[in-house]
Formats: structure tokens, sequence, C-alpha cells
């Protein structure tokens, strides 16, 4: 449906607007997890590219992972019908930050699905990306308002800059 010619544009992102909580994550108890970065969605990870690779040298300097995990899936979920579960527990893994593509379907519904599997969930707000910014911007407020910690690479930088 298109908008009344006299509303105004969605903002654009501001890392403080969506804050209806605040923490950051713990880098010794955190798993990064980056969806659907993958040939068939790059015009869309685009804008986020620079974002997510910021945020993978992030957490592979905090020294957590030993490697990564690749698990296909086959619905928008990573939890569903894989071992990704398993595995991160396995791992010793509380948290999770969700990164990738795209942020309306595949990230939001990864995150739904850690948050009600227990885990602390931490969603990138500018190393996710999707097809519009108004599904970007409905999804922040989504995952802010009850599921997730909105973070950005500036905020995981200082939190893990905190635990060297």
């Amino acid at each position: 449906m298109p908008r009344p010619a006299s509303s105004a544009p969605p903002p654009s992102y501001n890392r403080y607007r969506y804050e209806t909580r605040r923490r950051d994550p713990n880098p010794r108890a955190a798993a990064l997890l980056v969806v659907d970065v993958q040939g068939h969605f790059a015009s869309i990870a685009a804008p986020a590219t620079p974002a997510l690779a910021a945020t993978v040298a992030l957490c592979r300097a905090a020294g957590r992972r030993e490697g990564d995990l690749v698990v296909e899936k086959r619905t928008y979920s990573g939890f569903a019908g894989t071992r990704l579960e398993e595995a991160l527990r396995r791992m010793g893994v509380e948290e999770v930050i969700v990164t990738g593509v795209m942020t309306n379907l595949c990230c939001e519904t990864t995150a739904r699905d850690a948050f009600v599997r227990g885990f602390r969930v931490f969603f990138s707000a500018d190393a996710t990306a999707t097809a519009s910014q108004g599904l970007q911007e409905a999804t922040l407020a989504n995952m802010a308002y009850g599921f997730a910690y909105i973070v950005d690479c500036q905020r995981l930088e200082a939190a893990f800059g905190k635990v060297k």
C-alpha cells in the first residue's frame, strides 16, 4: 500500500532509536551467526557487506571460535531441522549475534528461534540487510521490543575491547 504523499520517509538507522534495553554481548559466551550470505543474495547484502566483514573480524579477533561451522538450513530458521542448537550448546554458547540477509525473513526467524530456545540474542543493525528500508526498520523495532538487543559494529568493538 503506498504511503500518503504527506508522510515522511522512514528514518535512517540510528542505533539509539531501537535501544529499549541495553546490554553488551560477552565474547566469551557468544557465537556469531552469519545467515544466508551467499551469491544469490549478493545484491541485497551489498549495503551491509562492510559492516558484516568488520563484525566477522571483531568476533574472530575475540578468539571465541576455532573455525566456522556451516549449517545448511531448509527453512527461514537456522535452528529448525538442523543441529545448530546442539553445536552451540556443546561450545558453551549462551548468546548469539545475528547478522546476514534477509533481515526480515531468515535473520529475524533465526533470532526469534534462538530467543525461544533460551539464547540471549544480539541483532546487528548494520550487518544485516533486506529488500527495503521499511522492512529493515520494522524488523529492528520488533527485535528490540522483545527478542534481542540491537547492536552495531561500534557497540561490538567497544564490548569486545572491554574483555581483552
